[in-house]
């Protein structure tokens, strides 16, 4: 999809092991037209733009991923919170944009 002219892009800054649990589950946004290897590629140094269609995408795959105990059997596991915290983030930051 190609940004039009009033489409907002909004700065996040995901690091530490929220990036790195974000990473491991790329695979599953291959239908994203380049947003698994946006996120493949980040590094976390700056913050990446996201339009609203990137965040719909994220929060799908998160909560999916957050949700299936194959995945996450121990919610206690650190990379389970650190993942949930990370949908958080970005539903709240989702709800900016509209």
């Amino acid at each position: 999809m190609k940004p039009g002219s009033r489409d907002i892009k909004l700065p996040i800054l995901i690091t530490g092991e929220e990036l790195s649990e974000l990473q491991r589950h790329s695979w599953h946004m291959a239908e994203a037209f380049g947003l698994d290897r946006r996120i493949e590629n980040y590094k976390g140094k700056r913050p990446i733009g996201l339009y609203s269609w990137d965040f719909d995408c994220l929060l799908a795959v998160i909560e999916y991923v957050i949700d299936d105990p194959k995945e996450y059997p121990d919610k206690n596991d650190s990379g389970y919170i650190a993942l949930r915290n990370l949908y958080y983030r970005l539903k709240t930051e989702n709800l900016k944009l509209k």
